[in-house]
Formats: C-alpha cells, sequence, structure tokens
C-alpha cells in the first residue's frame, strides 16, 4: 500500500473486521475512522463486510449507533451451556426496565404512573449499574426531572439493533409484565421498598 494512496476497500474491509473482531464493544465507524489511514471510508467499507459475512456463523451487525461481529442469531444455541440459574432480575427491575425501553425517555414519575408503585433508588442505581440504562435529557418541566433511556449495552445484550425491534407490549403483558396498574380508586402507591422482605429493593432475587 502507497504511504500516499488511500487503501483499497479491501484493505479497509480487512481494518474493520480486525478492529471489530479484538474490540469488547461495538464500535462507532467514526471511532473506525479514527484508527484507519487517511483517505479511509469505513462505513462502506463495514457495509461491504456485512454483506461479506451474511449468511456465514458470524456476522457484522448494527448495536445502535455502532457496529459488532457477533454469532448468527440462529446458531446462538451452540454458545449456550448447561447452568443453573441461581439469581434472576426482580420484577421490580424488570418492569421498571421494561417501562423505560417501551417509553423512552422516561421520568421517575412516569415510571411510578406506569407500575402503580414508587421506584426506589435502589432498583434505578442497579439498572445503571448494569449500563442497561442511562440518564437522558432534563425534561423542560417544572423541576427539570431526569430522565432514563436504554444503552447500547441493553440492546447488544439481547440482540437487539434498536428499541424499535422490541418485542410488543402485548407480548410483554403476556409474559407477566407492564400489568401492575392500579384500579381507579386504588389506595396510594406502595414503593419497591415493600416488596422486599429485609425492606430494600433487590435488582437480583435468589
Amino acid at each position: 500500500m502507497s504511504l500516499f494512496a488511500p487503501p483499497t476497500m479491501e484493505e479497509q474491509e480487512r481494518m474493520v473486521e480486525a478492529i471489530l473482531f479484538a474490540a469488547p464493544h461495538p464500535v462507532t465507524v467514526a471511532d473506525m475512522a479514527a484508527r484507519m489511514p487517511h483517505g479511509s471510508d469505513p462505513a462502506e467499507a463495514v457495509q461491504t463486510l456485512r454483506r461479506r459475512y451474511d449468511g456465514r456463523g458470524v456476522q457484522v451487525v448494527h448495536v445502535g449507533d455502532a457496529w459488532a461481529i457477533r454469532t448468527a442469531q440462529d446458531l446462538g444455541f451452540l454458545m449456550q451451556r448447561e447452568v443453573v440459574e441461581t439469581r434472576k432480575l426482580s420484577r421490580a427491575a424488570m418492569e421498571t426496565l421494561a417501562i423505560i425501553a417501551y417509553h423512552q425517555p422516561a421520568t421517575r414519575a412516569e415510571i411510578e404512573e406506569i407500575r402503580g408503585v414508587a421506584v426506589s433508588r435502589g432498583t434505578i442505581d442497579q439498572l445503571l449499574e448494569l449500563e442497561w440504562i442511562r440518564l437522558g435529557r432534563r425534561r423542560m418541566t417544572p423541576g427539570r426531572p431526569v430522565t432514563f433511556v436504554v444503552t447500547d449495552t441493553f440492546l447488544d445484550h439481547f440482540g437487539l439493533e434498536a428499541a424499535r425491534d422490541l418485542p410488543g407490549l402485548k407480548e410483554l403483558r403476556e409474559a407477566g409484565l407492564l400489568d401492575n396498574r392500579p384500579a381507579p380508586g386504588a389506595p396510594p402507591p406502595v414503593t419497591d421498598d415493600d416488596e422486599s422482605p429485609e425492606g430494600q429493593s433487590e435488582l437480583f432475587e435468589d
């Protein structure tokens, strides 16, 4: 490759492939461009590479605004191991996460209105620690409350390209989620803390 001529598209594909293969997280086109020689077109190279991997055991997938190499979805069962799952996401955390995903950007008050119970700080904090949600823009309303949105880490974990690929609300309700709305005239909402025998909201249950 000449020191002055831009790399060929084939060379650019190889560079993009190497970057995605080694990266622990999805990589944006801007990040690729910063690493590649001047004159490269990583946006075109990643699309070409994506087509090249079409139908193979691994695929180049879009995750939010970034790209990653992932196992083909129909072969995911090959990567699974038979293990005993001793901890699972609590109902409070699942409902909170689902509401944020479907109603983002969502404030704490909006989450509480939909759930019918007050959301404890512990539930929000632990979802933030998992990096499945992050802070969004503040609402331009009195008090300027913060909002929450799901992250690319959330999308990547569930094999989604964007939030629009989430299953329908009907499917979530059939799975037992988002069915906790209070009936008209119901007593004031309780808090997540009341749902835990220790008096603290837990993200995971044994």
